[in-house]
């Protein structure tokens, strides 16, 4: 089992998440983050991080959020590792907000 980042990250981006992960397995894209499932080791740390609970375990990503699974595993061959903190964008906490974000990811 893996975690995932789901749709709430889009736009928000925060990185809390990065600074616990003992494996570095975060990977970062123009608008949000995913987790390599490859490097992922089933920790939990970076759930709790998450001032927007974006992350879930693979088990239990909501139905509506499944197609994040794939995502996250296709997104993080392309994008490149991000293992340190760095600030949200300005308007995070407005787009932390918005539920129906998934037609706005940049690839």
């Amino acid at each position: 089992m893996t975690y995932v980042v789901t749709e709430t990250c889009v736009k928000c981006k925060y990185t809390d998440c990065v600074d616990v992960c003992p494996v570095d397995c975060f990977r970062e894209g123009p608008n949000m983050l995913v987790i390599d499932p490859d490097e992922c080791i089933d920790c939990t740390l970076c759930v709790a991080e998450c001032p927007v609970e974006a992350i879930y375990a693979e088990d239990d990503v909501p139905d509506d959020q499944k197609a994040f699974i794939a995502m996250n595993a296709e997104l993080a061959k392309a994008w490149k590792p991000i293992i340190e903190k760095k600030d949200a964008p300005a308007d995070a906490d407005e787009w932390a907000k918005v539920k129906e974000k998934k037609h706005l990811i940049e690839k």
